[in-house]
């Protein structure tokens, strides 16, 4: 799969800020960069620092009175399918320290809070079996509507409201994941189909060794995912911080399938 990526970004800055900016897409084994090119409109020079995890890179940038910034990429996705009910469970006390910030709660996923839920509703699973049935519970048991919530909400608004967009899915299944005894983190994205076009939250879960995508709103499947960074929330995979306060002028993504040339 190749994929075509296209974002614009305007905003207005109300004060001179910092701003971190995550939107390349990341250089890893199973998506190969193929060429991309980050514009960003300041008299500051970018300052490029890696990811969480080592997953892809920030950008520091500067803003004065207007952050215009472009970002254009093709990748090449070679990813095989993931059957998430085929993955044996590894005990947590086995897992190596990397992992540990995974099964832990953090600002919105609050994972302490739904163990006797996951418990309960999903008695005698465990591993890649429980991981499926909460994707699919998490998938069936939510409505996609936008503008349903806020940069506030949390994984446990999300459980009693049944409905958001793909950072609340993504939320949800993480929360609901690492309550269960598996590893789980965010992942900004991009991938063709959504709906609308926007940068894309899915999850990763730890299974039998490697990181497994799963996008719980359905509108993706793994081998159509281009990561940009990872993290325990959206605290960590946001595409753009201010450090101020900003206005938006005008934002659009675009990701679209290419034809591979020979």
């Amino acid at each position: 799969m190749r994929l075509r990526i296209e974002v614009d970004l305007d905003y207005s800055v109300n004060r001179a800020s910092d701003v971190l900016l995550q939107v390349e897409a990341a250089a890893m084994a199973d998506q190969r960069i193929v060429w991309e090119e980050l514009t960003v409109w300041s008299d500051t020079p970018i300052r490029a620092v890696a990811g969480e995890d080592g997953v892809g890179q920030r950008c520091w940038v500067r803003a004065d009175t207007r952050l215009t910034a472009r970002y254009r990429a093709s990748i090449d996705v070679e990813r095989d399918a993931v059957r998430l009910a085929d993955y044996a469970p590894t005990p947590v006390r086995m897992l190596d320290p990397h992992l540990i910030p995974y099964v832990l709660p953090s600002r919105y996923c609050q994972a302490d809070r739904f163990v006797g839920t996951v418990e309960r509703a999903f008695a005698g699973l465990e591993g890649g079996a429980l991981a499926a049935a909460l994707a699919e519970w998490v998938g069936g048991s939510l409505r996609y509507r936008s503008n349903t919530s806020s940069g506030d909400t949390t994984a446990l608004d999300t459980f009693a409201t049944r409905s958001g967009v793909c950072r609340d899915y993504a939320h949800l299944l993480v929360a609901m994941a690492r309550a269960g005894g598996i590893p789980a983190r965010c992942v900004s994205a991009y991938a063709p189909g959504v709906d609308p076009p926007d940068f894309h939250a899915v999850a990763e879960l730890w299974l039998e060794g490697a990181w497994r995508l799963v996008d719980a709103t359905g509108m993706a499947s793994c081998q159509d995912i281009a990561r940009v960074c990872v993290g325990r929330d959206a605290t960590d995979i946001a595409f753009m911080t201010i450090f101020g306060e900003g206005d938006l002028l005008r934002q659009q993504v675009r990701v679209t399938q290419e034809r591979p040339t020979a």
